[in-house]
Protein backbone atom coordinates (compact mmCIF):
# COMPACT_ATOMS: atom_id res chain seq x y z
CA UNK A 1 0.00 0.00 0.00
CA UNK A 2 1.56 3.37 -1.01
CA UNK A 3 2.25 5.92 1.74
CA UNK A 4 -0.56 8.38 2.33
CA UNK A 5 0.14 12.11 1.94
CA UNK A 6 0.63 14.06 5.16
CA UNK A 7 -2.24 16.49 4.85
CA UNK A 8 -1.64 17.85 8.35
CA UNK A 9 1.33 19.87 7.03
CA UNK A 10 -0.61 21.68 4.29
CA UNK A 11 -0.85 25.41 4.99
CA UNK A 12 -4.22 26.74 3.84
CA UNK A 13 -3.90 30.34 5.00
CA UNK A 14 -5.51 32.62 2.42
CA UNK A 15 -7.92 29.95 1.20
CA UNK A 16 -11.68 30.08 1.73
CA UNK A 17 -13.91 27.01 1.93
CA UNK A 18 -17.70 27.03 1.97
CA UNK A 19 -19.20 23.87 3.46
CA UNK A 20 -22.84 23.14 2.64
CA UNK A 21 -24.36 20.64 5.07
CA UNK A 22 -27.48 18.71 4.07
CA UNK A 23 -29.91 16.54 5.99
CA UNK A 24 -28.33 13.16 6.60
CA UNK A 25 -27.01 11.28 9.61
CA UNK A 26 -23.47 11.69 8.22
CA UNK A 27 -23.70 15.43 8.94
CA UNK A 28 -21.85 14.84 12.19
CA UNK A 29 -18.73 13.84 10.21
CA UNK A 30 -18.67 17.22 8.49
CA UNK A 31 -17.78 18.94 11.77
CA UNK A 32 -14.46 17.08 11.67
CA UNK A 33 -13.82 18.31 8.12
CA UNK A 34 -14.48 21.90 9.20
CA UNK A 35 -12.24 21.56 12.24
CA UNK A 36 -9.31 20.16 10.25
CA UNK A 37 -9.55 22.91 7.65
CA UNK A 38 -9.58 25.62 10.32
CA UNK A 39 -6.56 24.03 12.01
CA UNK A 40 -4.68 24.31 8.71
CA UNK A 41 -5.46 28.03 8.52
CA UNK A 42 -8.34 28.04 6.03
CA UNK A 43 -11.26 30.41 6.40
CA UNK A 44 -14.34 28.21 6.67
CA UNK A 45 -17.97 29.26 6.27
CA UNK A 46 -20.90 26.89 6.71
CA UNK A 47 -24.42 26.85 5.30
CA UNK A 48 -27.04 24.37 6.51
CA UNK A 49 -30.37 23.22 5.20
CA UNK A 50 -33.29 23.02 7.59
CA UNK A 51 -33.02 19.22 7.54
CA UNK A 52 -29.30 19.37 8.36
CA UNK A 53 -30.09 21.36 11.49
CA UNK A 54 -32.15 18.39 12.72
CA UNK A 55 -28.95 16.32 12.88
CA UNK A 56 -26.29 18.85 13.99
CA UNK A 57 -26.87 22.23 15.61
CA UNK A 58 -25.48 25.36 13.93
CA UNK A 59 -23.68 26.26 17.16
CA UNK A 60 -21.32 23.33 16.57
CA UNK A 61 -20.09 24.78 13.28
CA UNK A 62 -20.10 28.34 14.62
CA UNK A 63 -17.81 27.27 17.46
CA UNK A 64 -15.47 25.41 15.09
CA UNK A 65 -15.25 28.14 12.43
CA UNK A 66 -15.76 31.33 14.43
CA UNK A 67 -18.34 32.42 11.85
CA UNK A 68 -22.15 32.50 11.81
CA UNK A 69 -23.88 29.69 9.95
CA UNK A 70 -25.88 30.73 6.90
CA UNK A 71 -29.38 29.28 7.24
CA UNK A 72 -31.38 31.22 4.67
CA UNK A 73 -30.99 33.22 1.50
CA UNK A 74 -32.91 36.07 3.11
CA UNK A 75 -30.95 38.88 4.79
CA UNK A 76 -31.07 39.06 8.60
CA UNK A 77 -30.43 41.84 11.07
CA UNK A 78 -31.72 44.55 8.76
CA UNK A 79 -28.87 44.09 6.26
CA UNK A 80 -29.76 44.43 2.60
CA UNK A 81 -26.62 42.65 1.31
CA UNK A 82 -27.03 39.39 -0.60
CA UNK A 83 -24.85 37.35 1.73
CA UNK A 84 -25.24 34.02 -0.05
CA UNK A 85 -23.82 35.46 -3.28
CA UNK A 86 -20.91 37.07 -1.45
CA UNK A 87 -20.01 33.76 0.17
CA UNK A 88 -19.85 31.96 -3.16
CA UNK A 89 -17.65 34.72 -4.58
CA UNK A 90 -15.20 34.39 -1.67
CA UNK A 91 -15.08 30.58 -1.70
CA UNK A 92 -12.17 28.87 -3.45
CA UNK A 93 -14.02 25.55 -3.12
CA UNK A 94 -17.51 24.53 -2.05
CA UNK A 95 -18.08 21.19 -0.30
CA UNK A 96 -21.54 19.62 -0.20
CA UNK A 97 -21.64 16.99 2.52
CA UNK A 98 -23.58 14.88 3.03
CA UNK A 99 -24.77 15.26 -0.56
CA UNK A 100 -28.20 13.68 -0.32
CA UNK A 101 -30.30 12.31 -3.17
CA UNK A 102 -32.48 15.39 -2.73
CA UNK A 103 -29.69 17.94 -3.17
CA UNK A 104 -28.17 16.04 -6.11
CA UNK A 105 -31.53 16.18 -7.88
CA UNK A 106 -31.99 19.87 -7.15
CA UNK A 107 -28.56 20.86 -8.41
CA UNK A 108 -28.83 18.71 -11.53
CA UNK A 109 -32.25 20.19 -12.26
CA UNK A 110 -31.23 23.78 -11.58
CA UNK A 111 -33.64 24.13 -8.66
CA UNK A 112 -32.59 26.80 -6.16
CA UNK A 113 -35.32 26.81 -3.52
CA UNK A 114 -33.29 27.00 -0.30
CA UNK A 115 -29.88 28.16 0.87
CA UNK A 116 -27.66 25.21 -0.12
CA UNK A 117 -29.06 24.62 -3.61
CA UNK A 118 -28.88 28.37 -4.27
CA UNK A 119 -25.26 28.56 -3.12
CA UNK A 120 -24.14 25.61 -5.23
CA UNK A 121 -25.92 26.75 -8.37
CA UNK A 122 -24.31 30.20 -8.03
CA UNK A 123 -20.83 28.75 -7.31
CA UNK A 124 -17.91 30.69 -8.75
CA UNK A 125 -15.37 27.87 -8.30
CA UNK A 126 -15.10 24.08 -8.01
CA UNK A 127 -17.69 22.09 -6.07
CA UNK A 128 -16.92 18.82 -4.27
CA UNK A 129 -19.84 16.49 -3.60
CA UNK A 130 -19.68 13.82 -0.87
CA UNK A 131 -22.79 11.66 -1.47
CA UNK A 132 -24.43 9.77 1.38
CA UNK A 133 -27.69 7.83 1.35
CA UNK A 134 -29.36 4.45 1.67
CA UNK A 135 -28.02 1.77 -0.69
CA UNK A 136 -31.29 1.47 -2.61
CA UNK A 137 -31.41 5.23 -3.07
CA UNK A 138 -27.80 5.23 -4.27
CA UNK A 139 -28.64 2.50 -6.81
CA UNK A 140 -31.66 4.41 -8.10
CA UNK A 141 -31.39 5.19 -11.84
CA UNK A 142 -32.58 8.72 -11.09
CA UNK A 143 -29.78 9.35 -8.59
CA UNK A 144 -27.15 7.83 -10.88
CA UNK A 145 -28.44 9.92 -13.78
CA UNK A 146 -28.26 13.11 -11.72
CA UNK A 147 -24.74 12.25 -10.60
CA UNK A 148 -23.58 11.60 -14.17
CA UNK A 149 -25.07 14.94 -15.23
CA UNK A 150 -23.21 16.73 -12.44
CA UNK A 151 -19.92 15.00 -13.27
CA UNK A 152 -20.33 16.01 -16.91
CA UNK A 153 -20.65 19.62 -15.73
CA UNK A 154 -17.36 19.46 -13.85
CA UNK A 155 -18.49 18.67 -10.33
CA UNK A 156 -15.99 16.67 -8.27
CA UNK A 157 -17.19 13.62 -6.31
CA UNK A 158 -15.70 11.70 -3.39
CA UNK A 159 -17.30 8.42 -2.28
CA UNK A 160 -19.56 7.04 -1.20
CA UNK A 161 -18.00 3.95 0.33
CA UNK A 162 -19.48 0.72 1.59
CA UNK A 163 -20.20 0.02 5.21
CA UNK A 164 -22.73 0.13 8.01
CA UNK A 165 -25.54 2.55 7.20
CA UNK A 166 -28.03 4.37 9.42
CA UNK A 167 -30.79 2.08 8.10
CA UNK A 168 -28.98 -0.79 9.90
CA UNK A 169 -27.79 -2.47 6.74
CA UNK A 170 -24.42 -2.84 5.07
CA UNK A 171 -23.78 -1.61 1.54
CA UNK A 172 -22.77 1.34 -0.65
CA UNK A 173 -23.92 4.81 0.33
CA UNK A 174 -21.74 5.59 3.35
CA UNK A 175 -20.29 9.09 3.16
CA UNK A 176 -16.52 9.30 2.68
CA UNK A 177 -14.56 9.75 5.88
CA UNK A 178 -13.16 13.22 6.69
CA UNK A 179 -9.62 12.24 5.69
CA UNK A 180 -10.87 10.99 2.32
CA UNK A 181 -12.75 14.24 1.72
CA UNK A 182 -9.67 16.26 2.60
CA UNK A 183 -7.48 14.13 0.33
CA UNK A 184 -9.66 15.11 -2.65
CA UNK A 185 -10.27 18.67 -1.48
CA UNK A 186 -6.71 19.80 -0.80
CA UNK A 187 -5.46 19.58 -4.41
CA UNK A 188 -8.49 21.62 -5.49
CA UNK A 189 -7.59 24.29 -2.95
CA UNK A 190 -3.84 24.39 -3.44
CA UNK A 191 -4.14 24.50 -7.23
CA UNK A 192 -6.15 27.74 -7.07
CA UNK A 193 -3.16 30.07 -6.80
CA UNK A 194 -5.36 32.99 -7.82
CA UNK A 195 -6.99 32.77 -4.38
CA UNK A 196 -3.78 33.52 -2.53
CA UNK A 197 -3.26 37.00 -1.12
CA UNK A 198 -0.71 39.15 -2.89
CA UNK A 199 2.55 39.36 -0.90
Amino acid sequence: MPPQPDNSAVDLRGREVLICVCGGIAAYKVAEVASRLVQRGAGVSVAMTRAARKFVGPVTFEALTGRPVLRSIWPTGGEADIEHIRRTERADVIIVAPATANILGKIAGGIADEVVSTLVISAAGPVLLAPAMNSRMWASPAVQHNLSVLKSRGFHVVGPGEGWLACRSVGPGRMAEPEQILEVLLPLLTSRSDSLPTP
